[in-house]
């Protein structure tokens, strides 16, 4: 309550604190009362968004996919422990070289720059990826697959 009865006294003498601003690493710490002229919600700043496109939601599709496959491994773990069989192991080897290829792409957006930097990025992602699935598959057919490698590893 303390720190509200605060902000509201510097509120009141003419400065505008930093978190109230719609771009926050952008801004001063703090700005003259005048830009208050204009007085609007601040849940419509921070909400407001222009549309996509009509029919466009392959962000939220790919959001939506990213958590079905999270939430799949954590049901692939206890499924690899009691019934491990070549439908787990493959479903595994899915599972995980996609949770791998999503997580480490969203590093490679957030630390890779430049055109040519990030297609050389995300063509080398894809190899790496590939090749991920594909050792995993070999290991699967050729093997004794990923739910008896590892009961291999705990039982020594």
């Amino acid at each position: 309550m303390a720190a509200v009865f605060r902000l509201s006294c510097v509120c009141s003498r003419g400065v505008k604190p930093l978190f109230y601003r719609s771009a926050l690493l952008s801004r001063p710490l703090a700005v003259a009362l005048k830009d208050q002229e204009s007085p609007y919600l601040l849940s419509a700043r921070i909400h407001a968004s222009q549309t996509p496109a009509s029919g466009s939601n392959a962000a939220s599709l790919h959001w939506t996919g990213e958590r079905v496959v999270s939430i799949l491994l954590l049901a692939l773990g206890p499924a690899a422990y009691f019934h491990p069989g070549a439908v787990v192991d493959y479903s595994l080897a899915a599972a995980l070289t996609l949770h791998g290829h999503w997580g480490i792409g969203q590093v490679l957006t957030d630390y890779v720059h430049g055109d040519a930097k990030v297609k050389m990025a995300k063509a080398g992602l894809f190899i790496l990826s590939t090749v991920t699935f594909a050792g995993l598959c070999y290991f699967n057919y050729n093997d004794v697959g990923i739910c008896k490698a590892v009961a291999l590893l705990w039982s020594k």
